[in-house]
């Protein structure tokens, strides 16, 4: 998966289309991401030890990763991501790096 966690995205369809945010979990399996203030969905929780009240809580649900698009961090905007792999000079160990598709920036 080509976005991870900690990463800025932009919603690029569903009802939350336009808005950004900071990936805050990853489900690799079921490919969808968990964003900061997109998808809020409400949960009714019962009353438990770590919240004695109970009551309606809201949190961010999850989307699928189609619908979301990584921000560049030099030019500020959306952009698709591809992958080189680069050799490291002192190990001469292979790590594979993202790379932006227009500006050719890694990330």
């Amino acid at each position: 998966m080509k976005i991870r966690k900690n990463d800025q995205v932009i919603v690029i369809a569903g009802n939350a289309r336009g808005k950004r945010g900071k990936v805050l979990k990853v489900f690799p399996d079921s490919r969808r991401v968990i964003v900061e203030g997109v998808n809020i969905i409400k949960r009714h929780t019962r009353p438990n030890q770590k919240n004695p009240q109970g009551g309606i809580v809201q949190r961010e649900g999850a989307i699928h990763i189609s619908n979301v698009m990584l921000i560049d961090p030099k030019t500020n905007n959306p952009t698709r991501v591809g992958t080189k792999i680069v050799k490291d000079p002192t190990t001469g160990r292979k790590d594979r790096m993202r790379v932006s598709r227009e500006t050719k920036e890694t990330f």
